[in-house]
């Protein structure tokens, strides 16, 4: 056995773990959910296709002759070339992989697999041990099947880590025979709808809610299990979707006493289909919580919503028909200020969030919260104390002094106009948007995002798109409307959006980022 051979061979499999960070982001990105994964392998496939033809080529070179100079060569290509180019890739990475518990013992799963096969080649003689060296370059170099491999190999892990956790967090909410829990869904809105209520209910109740986007099954338990105490009276558990079934799953866990559906719309169309599987989807939430004897409060404003419910239902909104609603709305230097009927109660707030549909988020948590008995004066002084939920029409100090509007995590078509409609308001200002689109819609993507560029067009005096392909839809729909072509600019990467608005901000700039895409969807 070529002792250089066996060091190569290692080196190729080191670097094959490096490159699987790539791999189980894109993974991890799609919620472990190898279908969705294989999206982004597919959209990569002619990649690959060199990557395997190269292997052969090179596999045969080192195998076939004894030059010490070709291992030399290809195991200092390996280090200097492709490990560098993986973390560099790593660091460029909007949404980085987060290094988990599940994705820590991917890792450890692909370095057994990888030591093992290296382990047989050198002691296994004849075709048995070339086998192994077959299979070892292969996955070191085409990492996507490494990644596949390791996905099944731990799933049976997984599910037996996945039952034992969800079955504890059920004992944990069993416990806490005082408990009121809340669940908050909906196409969107329901992050913020979150926040606001937890400042809210936290005026007279000990609450906790789900952190950040903790939406999934996984991030219910794992919230129920690190923060709920003996003594916390209320948990707000956000309910995320991709599929019909999602919420019920959650349901089932959390067994929720009270419901917010903040709206139904056109997002995740890849996996739901139609808006009606999405409406279904969401109204588990309300199936549970009714047979509960629950109130479901529902957003009066969402078209999707208003047509399929019937007066079981608490409806909150703008409309005369809500029973909750906003009043004598305007808008400010500081903010948004209007009044809040709680059926027939008024109270007059303020509050620095920006747009309609925060307007309507803080009347859906301040009817709860009058349900609950919070006190018109602690709603009203909550109100005044909130801040924007991170990078959702988050208003911040930017570039050469200009002001940026922080919507990354916005990508629904209502959500996105209102954000276009946002910055129109600031009069006297230079209005710039960047933006890649919005993903996840079906058949029906290439019409909002056309209808984004359109309405981009009417309120921006100057428009950076992301993604030379993905940007197409939307640059139809400002052409369209006859914006000037020389104000129109199309970059790769949010780096170099980034870099081109420096040169053009000013302190009479205003700048809206709308929807920052993770990096499987920028091309």
């Amino acid at each position: 056995m070529n002792i250089l051979f066996l060091i190569s061979l290692i080196v190729a499999a080191v670097s094959g773990i490096f490159s699987l960070v790539r791999q189980l982001q894109m993974l991890q990105q799609n919620s472990y959910f190898p279908s969705r994964y294989s999206k982004f392998v597919t959209d990569t496939f002619v990649v690959w296709l060199c990557v395997l033809a190269f292997l052969f080529c090179i596999s045969s070179f080192f195998y076939s002759l004894d030059n010490p100079f070709l291992h030399i060569i290809l195991t200092a290509a390996v280090l200097i070339v492709r490990i560098p180019l993986c973390i560099k890739t790593q660091k460029k990475s909007i949404k980085k992989l987060v290094f988990t518990g599940r994705i820590k013992r991917l890792f450890g799963a692909a370095i057994i697999i990888e030591a093992l096969l290296i382990t047989l080649y050198a002691l296994l003689p004849g075709l048995a041990g070339e086998i192994c060296l077959v299979l070892s370059l292969t996955l070191s170099f085409i990492t996507p099947l490494l990644c596949y491999l390791v996905w099944a190999v731990t799933l049976p892990i997984e599910k037996a880590f996945g039952a034992y956790y969800i079955n504890d967090a059920k004992k944990i909410l069993a416990s806490n025979k005082g408990l009121k829990v809340i669940g908050v869904t909906g196409s969107y809105g329901k992050t913020t709808t979150k926040f606001i209520l937890k400042r809210i209910l936290s005026e007279k109740y000990n609450t906790v809610c789900t952190p950040g986007s903790f939406n999934t099954p996984m991030g219910v338990v794992r919230t129920v299990r690190e923060h709920l105490k003996p003594h916390t009276q209320i948990f707000i558990c956000e309910m995320g979707a991709k599929n019909v079934g999602d919420i019920k799953e959650i349901c089932d866990i959390a067994s929720p006493d009270m419901a917010v559906i903040t709206s139904v719309g056109p997002q995740h169309l890849e996996t739901f289909l139609t808006v009606d599987n999405v409406f279904k989807t969401k109204f588990e939430l309300a199936d549970a919580v009714k047979q509960k004897g629950g109130r479901v409060f529902v957003n009066g404003d969402s078209k999707e919503i208003a047509s399929r419910i019937d007066n079981s239902f608490s409806v909150y909104g703008t409309g005369e028909n809500a029973l909750y609603r906003a009043e004598n709305i305007s808008y400010g230097a500081f903010g948004s200020s209007f009044d809040i009927n709680l059926g027939g109660e008024i109270i007059s707030v303020k509050t620095k969030l920006l747009g309609m549909h925060s307007i309507i988020d803080i009347v859906a948590a301040a009817a709860v919260a009058h349900s609950l008995g919070v006190s018109p004066e602690d709603i009203k002084y909550a109100v005044s104390t909130l801040a924007a939920t991170e990078h959702r029409l988050e208003l911040k100090s930017y570039i050469n002094g200009s002001t940026l509007i922080d919507d990354a995590y916005n990508s629904n078509p209502e959500g996105c106009i209102e954000a276009v409609n946002v910055l129109g308001s600031f009069d006297g200002f230079k209005k710039v948007i960047i933006t890649p689109g919005l993903v996840e819609l079906g058949a029906k993507e290439y019409e909002y995002n056309k209808n984004l560029g359109f309405n981009a067009a009417e309120k921006c005096d100057i428009i950076i798109l992301v993604g030379k392909n993905r940007s197409v839809p939307i640059k139809d729909g400002i052409l369209e409307h006859g914006f000037q072509e020389e104000k129109l600019f199309t970059v790769s990467s949010f780096a170099e959006a980034n870099a081109l608005y420096s040169t053009l901000a000013d302190k009479n700039t205003v700048l809206l980022i709308e929807n920052d895409l993770p990096d499987n969807y920028l091309n």
